[in-house]
C-alpha cells in the first residue's frame, strides 16, 4: 500500500476555521522566519531553509506558495520556478541548474518544481534514459543529505488530487480568461498518462523520503485544507530541523499563540 493510497482526500476546512488558522499560522511562520534570519533574539542566524513543492498540474501549488510567503518580508524569501531545462542547461549535470538558487545560512528559498523532474516528467516522457532516471534516486538522496549535513533544512511537499478534481480545475481554467493561459496542450496530453505518472510519483516518494528530508503528502482536493497543511508541514520541519541543529527558536507564546 502506497503513501498516496492511504491519503484521505475528503479532508476539508470551513472558511471560518481556515481564516483563523491561516492567521495563526502566518504569525508563527513570520516569527520563525525572522528567527532564522537573525532578526529576533541574539541576532545569530539559523539554518538555511529550502522548501520544495511538487504536485499534480492544477493541484494548487501556486496558491499554497502565495499563502505561505504572504506574511514574510519579500526581502527575506526567494521563490524560484523551474521549467524545462534550456539547451545550455542540458549540457550540464541536471542538478547543477538548481545549485545557484540554494539558500545560504539564515536564508530561505521556495522551489516551485525541483530536481525531482528527473524521476517524474523526464522519466515518463523519455527525456532521460532508463539508466539516468534509475540512477537519480540515489543521486538525489545523497545530494539532499549533503545539504542537510551542511546545515540546511529541507521541506518536501507533494500536493495530491484526484484525476476528477484535476479535470474540474482544468475546465475552470479553460473558461476563465484570466487563468486560461495556465492551461496548455501539454497539460491535457499529460492527463492521458496519469497512470504512468502515478507510478513514477509512488516510486519517488518511497525511494527519496529520508530522515533528513522526508516527504509530506498533502491532501489538496480542497484548497483551503491544503494551504493550511502546507504551512503546518513547513513549521513542523523548521522546528524539527532547528532542534537537530541546536538552534533555539522563540516559543509561539511570545506572539500570543
Amino acid at each position: 500500500m502506497t503513501i498516496r493510497s492511504q491519503l484521505d482526500l475528503t479532508q476539508k476546512l470551513s472558511r471560518e476555521d481556515y481564516e483563523q488558522q491561516l492567521s495563526d499560522r502566518s504569525r508563527r511562520m513570520d516569527q520563525l522566519r525572522l528567527a532564522l534570519g537573525g532578526k529576533l533574539g541574539d541576532g545569530k542566524i539559523g539554518p538555511g531553509l529550502l522548501i520544495c513543492i511538487e504536485g499534480w498540474d492544477a493541484a494548487g501549488k501556486g496558491g499554497a506558495i502565495r499563502r505561505l510567503i504572504a506574511p514574510l518580508d519579500a526581502r527575506h524569501v526567494r521563490v524560484v520556478q523551474f521549467a524545462a531545462p534550456t539547451p545550455d542547461e542540458k549540457r550540464h549535470f541536471y542538478l547543477q541548474r538548481f545549485s545557484q538558487w540554494l539558500p545560504g545560512r539564515g536564508g530561505m528559498a521556495v522551489f516551485d518544481r525541483t530536481w525531482y523532474g528527473r524521476v517524474l516528467v523526464e522519466r515518463v516522457e523519455g527525456f532521460a534514459t532508463t539508466e539516468q532516471w534509475q540512477r537519480a534516486y540515489a543521486e538525489i538522496v545523497e545530494y539532499e543529505r549533503s545539504l542537510s549535513l551542511e546545515g540546511m533544512i529541507i521541506v518536501k511537499l507533494w500536493l495530491e488530487i484526484s484525476p476528477e478534481m484535476q479535470l474540474k480545475r482544468f475546465k475552470q481554467r479553460e473558461s476563465d480568461p484570466l487563468k486560461a493561459w495556465k492551461l496548455t496542450d501539454e497539460d491535457w496530453r499529460n492527463r492521458e498518462r496519469w497512470d504512468d505518472y502515478s507510478e513514477a510519483v509512488d516510486e519517488m516518494l518511497e525511494r527519496t523520503s529520508t530522515d533528513w528530508a522526508p516527504w509530506h503528502v498533502i491532501a489538496a482536493e480542497q484548497k483551503r485544507f491544503a494551504r493550511i497543511a502546507v504551512i503546518d508541514a513547513v513549521i513542523e520541519e523548521i522546528e524539527r530541523g532547528c532542534a537537530a541543529h541546536n538552534f533555539a527558536l522563540p516559543p509561539a507564546s511570545d506572539i500570543g499563540l
